[in-house]
């Protein structure tokens, strides 16, 4: 663990503030066992719809709303779906680049962000698209290009964009107006390979991490502070990762082995059903966990959860007071956003929404950055002239 004081990286919202967002099931796996389809928590509407609902009730700021080829719900339909029936939560949108042609995409965007009433963060996904296998190159170049033409949409009257991929010229940005002022939705990105640290630091908002234990975690926040820099821009970081918050340590710890007692990868190993378990990051995370004691890569950080899925494979594992003791250094490191889940979803919401998230300072970055407006703002969906 990194010695104190910790010095921030150099962000863009260096006041002390956290942005804490629960996640979604919309790609399945819920459950209160891991390795366990658990059909009471299907990813269908309703129990999706229930985790948003639970996740506003508790105070969360955001929620995100993964994507993946698996059994669950698709994020714009279901983003749309759930705008009229919350009213203080933001929706963070998994959004793969390919997908959609980008002008099209910023339709999407733009309407979306009109029913939410400026309530719409974006995650950047640049994977593969579903059964194809592409090279790394080309995903960066397509990803770029789609950022590209989306700032264009949502900061200028036209659109004129030449690239390898897509060309566009379009006289008007009317049909692709945001609700959101001053650059449109906040972009979040993840990835540690050389081409997505490029995209992000030239592009994105928000640098999305998978927990690593923290002097690993923050080497890469320097690193992307400086790459940042590079391009005359400064971003802020997130922190994606799950917890179990007990009255006792020795309770949470007992949780963490018990979520993990049916786990029997011979049998059933959702991890390998996902399209991202051979990324770098994840493999990254194995190799962290194989050198760890009882997999618990530091004092608090369990990375048990990597054996049984993909994506984020540890969790902060603890009383309360050791939850915030650990949130605090990493904001103390420039951390201003985190991305949270349990097993199950629900429950966990719950406990942490009860014993942790009214001892942080909550905000929106989409608030605080200037990107939600306080008031309706005139576009071409609100009051503005028709033409």
């Amino acid at each position: 663990m990194l010695t104190e004081p910790i010095k921030s990286v150099a962000i863009r919202t260096p006041k002390r503030l956290a942005e804490v967002a629960w996640f979604d099931d919309l790609c399945g796996g819920d459950t209160q066992y891991l390795g366990v389809l658990d059909s009471k928590r299907r990813s269908n509407y309703n129990h999706c719809r229930n985790i948003m609902l639970t996740a506003e009730r508790m105070g969360f700021s955001n929620i995100l709303l993964p994507t993946s080829y698996l059994v669950g719900q698709e994020v714009i339909p279901f983003a749309g779906a759930m705008g009229a029936q919350t009213s203080t939560i933001n929706m963070l949108t998994a959004l793969r680049t390919g997908e959609i042609f980008p002008t099209m995409l910023a339709r999407h965007i733009a309407t979306l962000d009109h029913i939410l009433k400026g309530r719409l963060t974006i995650n950047i996904i640049n994977s593969d698209l579903p059964g194809i296998k592409e090279s790394p190159e080309l995903r960066y170049k397509r990803c770029s290009e789609t950022i590209d033409i989306l700032k264009q949409a949502w900061t200028q009257e036209s659109i004129d964009f030449e690239g390898e991929i897509y060309q566009v010229k379009l006289s008007t940005t009317d049909p692709v107006k945001p609700y959101q002022q001053n650059g449109g939705p906040l972009l979040y990105f993840g990835g540690i390979s050389e081409g997505s640290k490029e995209v992000c630091a030239k592009y994105c908002d928000v640098f999305l991490m998978w927990p690593e234990p923290e002097e690993s975690i923050y080497a890469t926040m320097q690193d992307m502070s400086d790459r940042a820099a590079k391009y005359r821009r400064q971003i802020d970081f997130g922190f994606r990762v799950h917890v179990i918050v007990r009255e006792t340590e020795e309770e949470a710890r007992f949780y963490a082995k018990d979520i993990m007692s049916k786990f029997d990868p011979k049998r059933f190993n959702l991890k390998e059903r996902t399209q991202d378990h051979k990324s770098l990051g994840v493999l990254r995370q194995d190799e962290f966990r194989a050198k760890s004691t009882d997999d618990y890569l530091e004092p608090l950080l369990w990375g048990g959860i990597g054996r049984a899925r993909s994506g984020c494979g540890a969790a902060l594992v603890g009383t309360p007071d050791q939850i915030l003791w650990k949130i605090n250094r990493y904001m103390d490191m420039g951390i201003r956003a985190f991305v949270l889940s349990g097993y199950p979803l629900i429950e966990e919401c719950e406990i942490f929404g009860k014993h942790v998230l009214p001892h942080l300072s909550t905000v929106k970055l989409s608030v605080v950055q200037g990107r939600t407006p306080a008031e309706e703002p005139t576009t071409p969906l609100t009051t503005a002239a028709l033409r």
